[in-house]
């Protein structure tokens, strides 16, 4: 029994934080945990400047809502969920979701919440548990599912890790140069084929 966890923003669909800088021209925005490994850091950077400039929560949706997943993701994803469960494991929040979820038909998503106070402000967000990422590929086991794992950044590195198998795609240099015992592709048919080949070989033990 087999399950496939996968990333969601750099994998599927685009950065939204660095679509959002890219909005708002805050260039410190641009930032992500291909960057900066420490998410508590990262956030905290991050609710810093939409305080700084004045951005609430609607600002954020408003370009969230202009995006669209990345080329060939929603015919990866189909096809992967032909072949296993699929859940998505995510550091992006639930209030950011939903425009991308629907265009690629509501795979599972398990993630974050942000907080937000009456006039719109984010300020503060919660995990939904610590190291959620690994603490989930340990769950799926205890549950005797083998997991296949993909994903792009450093928050990805311990579900790669806890996985029987973990991949690395789309991933920046830094990245697979820190961690060269993950195979590391860069189009979705070579993921396709990584997949495919994780597979088969747990066939075989």
């Amino acid at each position: 029994m087999e399950l496939a966890c996968l990333d969601l923003e750099g994998v599927l669909v685009p950065e939204i934080w660095i679509e959002f800088a890219e909005k708002t021209g805050i260039d410190e925005l641009r930032a992500t945990t291909r960057d900066i490994p420490d998410y508590d850091v990262l956030m905290k950077q991050r609710l810093a400047l939409l305080d700084q400039h004045g951005l609430k929560i609607d600002d954020i949706q408003a370009v969230i809502a202009t995006l669209e997943p990345l080329p060939g993701a929603k015919d990866f994803l189909d096809w992967l969920r032909e072949r296993f469960q699929v859940i998505i494991l995510s550091d992006t929040f639930y209030e950011f979701s939903q425009p991308l979820m629907r265009q690629l038909a509501w795979p599972t998503l398990f993630c974050h919440r942000l907080i937000c106070d009456e006039d719109g402000r984010v300020v503060d967000y919660k995990l939904r548990q610590p190291d959620p990422k690994r603490a989930s590929v340990k769950a799926f086991h205890s549950l005797n599912y083998r997991v296949i794992a993909a994903g792009d950044s450093y928050n990805d590195t311990t579900m790669l890790s806890e996985a029987e198998v973990g991949i690395l795609f789309h991933a920046p240099q830094n990245v697979i140069d820190e961690f060269p015992q993950f195979e590391a592709v860069h189009e979705f048919d070579d993921l396709k084929r990584a997949f495919i080949a994780a597979s088969e070989r747990s066939l075989s033990l």
